[in-house]
C-alpha cells in the first residue's frame, strides 16, 4: 500500500502530512475496524483492541505469516535468553508485574525450545540409538522353556477375557513390529510434551495454595520459563553428547536453576524453596510415570 498525502488544519493553518505506511497486510489509518467499525488510528483498534489486519489472502501466505510469527527471532529473543539463564526469577517477576514489551511471549519461547529439544534429541539418537525390543522370545523369560510356557499361558488367559483381550491383541501387534510401536510413541511425544505445562501449573498451585496474591496464571508463566530453561539445558546435553561423553554432568545445573528461579519469582525463603522443590520433585516423578504410561498406552492403541 502506498503512503497517502493528506491535508489537515491546525490552529487555522493548513498542513500537509503523509500517513505512515501500514504494516504488511495491515489496514490503512482511518479504515473501519473489521470488528467494531471504529476508524483505525494505528495498527490496533483503540476501541476493541483487535489488530487492523486484512485476512483475505492465500492459505500459503497465512501459513507463512503464522510460522514467521511463531519463530520470529527478533531482538526480544536475544534479550530474553540471557535473562532466562542468569536471572530467571527476575524475568518471570518482570512479566508478572507487567514489563512484557521487552520479552518474547513465554508460550512462544516454550514452543521454540520444544522444537529444539526434539531436534537435538533426534541427532543424539542417530549417534547413540536405543533399541526397544519387546519380543518375548528374545527376553530372559523365553530362554527357559518352562518360563516360556507360563508366559504363553498368561497371554492366552488375557486373550480369553473380554476386558483384557484388546490389550493382548495390541501387545501381539507390537511384539511382531516393535519399530512401529517406537514410531507411534515418538509421533505422540510432541503432544504429550505440551501436557507438561498444565501439569506443572497444577502442581505449583498445590504447593502455593496458601500463599496470597499468587494465581494459576502466575504458575503457568513460571512453568513456561522454567521448562524452557530445562529444555535448553537438555538440548545442550544432547548436542554436547555428540562431542564429549561427560556432557550429561551439565544436568546438575537443573536443580540449582530451579532453586534460584523459584526463590526469586515467588519471593519465598530458602527453607520454603527447598521444601517445595522436594515436594515438586516427588509430584513430578509420579506425573512423569503416569505420562510415560499414557504414552505407551496411546502408542499401543495407534500402532499398526
Amino acid at each position: 500500500m502506498a503512503r497517502a498525502t493528506k491535508l489537515r488544519v491546525v490552529g487555522g493553518k493548513t498542513q500537509v502530512y503523509v500517513t505512515p505506511r501500514p504494516p504488511k497486510h495491515g489496514l490503512e489509518v482511518g479504515a473501519p475496524c473489521p470488528n467494531c467499525g471504529t476508524a483505525l488510528a494505528g495498527a490496533y483498534c483503540y476501541a476493541c483492541g483487535q489488530k487492523g489486519e486484512e485476512y483475505h489472502r492465500s492459505i500459503l501466505q497465512l501459513a507463512t505469516d503464522s510460522l514467521h510469527d511463531l519463530l520470529n527471532f527478533d531482538g526480544r529473543f536475544w534479550k530474553t535468553l540471557p535473562a532466562l539463564i542468569a536471572r530467571p526469577g527476575k524475568l518471570t517477576r518482570d512479566y508478572l508485574d507487567g514489563h512484557r514489551a521487552s520479552q518474547i511471549p513465554p508460550f512462544r519461547l516454550f514452543l521454540i525450545v520444544l522444537v529444539v529439544v526434539f531436534f537435538a534429541g533426534s541427532l543424539n539418537l542417530q549417534k547413540y540409538p536405543v533399541n526397544y525390543n519387546v519380543r518375548p522370545e528374545s527376553s530372559f523369560i523365553a530362554r527357559d522353556p518352562s518360563d516360556r510356557a507360563d508366559f504363553k499361558q498368561a497371554f492366552d488367559a488375557m486373550q480369553a477375557k473380554p476386558e483384557t483381550r484388546w490389550l493382548a491383541d495390541r501387545l501381539q501387534i507390537a511384539w511382531k513390529n516393535p519399530d512401529a510401536l517406537t514410531r507411534s510413541m515418538e509421533s505422540w511425544a510432541h503432544q504429550f510434551a505440551i501436557l507438561l505445562l498444565p501439569i506443572a501449573a497444577l502442581m505449583l498451585s498445590l504447593l502455593f495454595v496458601f500463599k496470597r496474591g499468587v494465581h494459576v496464571f502466575d504458575h503457568l508463566i513460571f512453568s513456561m520459563h522454567s521448562l524452557s530453561f530445562q529444555g535448553l539445558l537438555l538440548s545442550g546435553v544432547f548436542l554436547g553428547g555428540l562431542a564429549v561423553p561427560w556432557a550429561s554432568w551439565a544436568l546438575m545445573f537443573a536443580p540449582v536453576h530451579l532453586f534460584v528461579h523459584m526463590r526469586e519469582a515467588y519471593r519465598i525463603s530458602t527453607i520454603g524453596t527447598l521444601i517445595r522443590m522436594f515436594l515438586l520433585f516427588t509430584l513430578s516423578s509420579v506425573a512423569f510415570a503416569l505420562l510415560m504410561a499414557g504414552l505407551v498406552f496411546v502408542g499401543l492403541a495407534t500402532v499398526h
